[in-house]
């Protein structure tokens, strides 16, 4: 787990977003652009990352 998330300074937990790995040439730029960001954990999902992560 520890590869697939980053903890930022303030403490929250960062992820890559899915869908950025294949069939890029039919995807628009906007939309490669907007996928290549980082993106928080989901509220529902912090529990489970953080037990994975030990904190």
């Amino acid at each position: 787990m520890g590869k697939r998330v980053k903890v930022t300074g303030s403490g929250k937990i960062m992820r890559q977003q899915t869908g950025l790995r294949h069939r890029l040439e039919v995807k628009s730029s906007k939309e490669t652009r907007d996928l290549s960001r980082s993106v928080e954990v989901s509220k529902a999902d912090l529990p489970r990352v953080k037990k994975l992560l030990g904190r």
